[in-house]
């Protein structure tokens, strides 16, 4: 299949890591399993697809960007947004980072330390800025309730936002299989069934595919 031939897009993968002092970092659980299923399927449908990651890059033809902080992720993504047809924004990016990164190792002998942490980027938000005629795919990690996904559907500008819950059973972080609910800005919900992370990618360019070509 060549459905996204000559299309230009852009994946994000895995979880940031925010540091505390060389050796500790605040992080999250994503594995960056869903991020790179849909880059691979991108590309072999055509894509020409730019991967910035945080984790071990599959194998996949087009530009793989290692990252590790937000910061580093957002200028990855800011910088190559101007290019790019299809923004698909599967990273689980930090909303917090810690104020101050110290240079040498903290000591337990000097006891807890105290952490102040302060907005990281938001990279979502920038990529809906800097390309206004880009498609934007938005993920929600949440936990219960998708009540804050539509929420975030609504506000952020995305095109269409895939949401699930990681204490659902086969749809957490590190799982190869996952359960999304899709939701439009106009609250429209699609939950999907579980199924496996290659097979949403393949469900998700499908509906890429169907939207972009439709006026309007």
């Amino acid at each position: 299949m060549s459905d996204l031939a000559g299309w230009r897009v852009l994946v994000t993968a895995g979880g940031t890591r925010e540091p505390i002092d060389p050796v500790r970092y605040i992080g999250n659980r994503s594995s960056g399993k869903m991020g790179n299923a849909i880059a691979v399927d991108a590309a072999g449908r055509g894509a020409l697809v730019t991967l910035v990651t945080t984790m071990a890059p599959p194998e996949v033809e087009g530009e793989i960007v290692p990252v590790e902080t937000a910061a580093e992720m957002a200028d990855a993504v800011w910088s190559r947004i101007p290019d790019q047809d299809v923004v698909v924004m599967a990273a689980a990016v930090a909303d917090f980072r810690p104020a101050e990164t110290h240079s040498t190792k903290l000591s337990r002998s000097d006891g807890p330390p105290l952490i102040v942490l302060e907005p990281a980027p938001d990279i979502l938000a920038g990529v809906v800025e800097r390309n206004r005629g880009a498609f934007v795919v938005g993920f929600a990690a949440e936990t219960g309730s998708l009540d804050r996904a539509v929420a975030k559907a609504r506000s952020k500008g995305v095109d269409v936002l895939l949401a699930n819950d990681v204490l659902a059973d086969g749809s957490g972080f590190g799982t190869v299989t996952n359960q999304v609910t899709v939701i439009m800005p106009d609250g429209t919900i699609d939950p999907w069934p579980l199924v496996s992370k290659a097979e949403v990618a393949s469900r998700l360019w499908d509906l890429v595919a169907d939207l972009r070509s439709t006026p309007g």
